[in-house]
């Protein structure tokens, strides 16, 4: 039997796919509002930077990863315009319905499907860009969906990873009080669950900093890697490139 983490616990790899869907179906109705306050709006300044890095032109095709709740796909087509196209994709149907309603009430229809990052059903260099963000930590191999987002990005295309990562030194105390003694408190509070946001945390101390995750996509098939620290270090932007 194969194991792998679930946050600080060790589960069958086999298991990990339904213990991660159980924690988002659990909060999406709730998403949203939870990365606003936990992370005091800062969440979208992120996004904005990876929209920006994006540098997306018109007519280029796009596949969000992990796309959950929408955001970044609708930033997404908002670029591509309408030559090009964005697939809106999440491995949680739950998610993905949210995600769906919002940019329909934002008046943008995308091409919507529940997929596994790690069997991309997607051709060989279709997509100039790929993006997963706050989604890569929850998959049980990152190598094979790493692998699998470089097959479907054409020569030259660029993979966005927006992933919470390695703090500075000064503020891991702060910052390990606050996920682990107000994060689930919050959770608690909102979304009337305390163990998925206490799972937030420890996934993100089991998730490869940042050098380590670089050297993972350059394992991957990525020839040029470089990544960008937010927030001293809460949030880092990985973006690599299929030479």
């Amino acid at each position: 039997m194969s194991t792998t983490h679930f946050g600080f616990e060790t589960v069958d790899e086999k298991d990990k796919a339904r213990h991660v869907r159980g924690v988002f179906d659990s909060v999406a109705p709730k998403y949203d509002l939870m990365n606003d306050l936990m992370s005091a709006g800062l969440h979208r300044a992120w996004k904005a930077y990876a929209v920006m890095v994006a540098n997306l032109r018109e007519g280029d095709q796009v596949l969000d990863i992990a796309g959950g709740t929408g955001d970044l796909s609708l930033a997404f087509a908002k670029k591509v315009g309408a030559t090009g196209q964005v697939v809106h994709t999440d491995i949680n149907e739950a998610m993905l319905r949210v995600g769906r309603d919002r940019l329909i009430n934002q008046g943008v229809v995308l091409p919507t499907l529940v997929c596994d990052a790690e069997q991309l059903p997607f051709p060989d260099n279709h997509f100039d860009l790929v993006s997963v963000a706050f989604g890569l930590r929850n998959m049980t191999h990152k190598d094979a969906a790493l692998r699998e987002m470089c097959r479907v990005l054409k020569p030259r295309g660029r993979l966005l990873v927006l992933e919470f990562s390695r703090v500075a030194k000064p503020l891991e105390k702060a910052y390990d009080w606050y996920s682990f003694q107000v994060l689930p408190r919050l959770g608690k509070l909102v979304a009337g669950d305390d163990s998925s946001y206490r799972y937030l945390a420890e996934s993100i101390r089991m998730h490869p900093g940042q050098e380590e995750l670089k050297a993972l996509m350059q394992q991957s098939g990525f020839g040029h890697v470089d990544y960008h620290n937010m927030t001293g270090g809460i949030a880092a932007l990985h973006v690599g490139i299929k030479c």
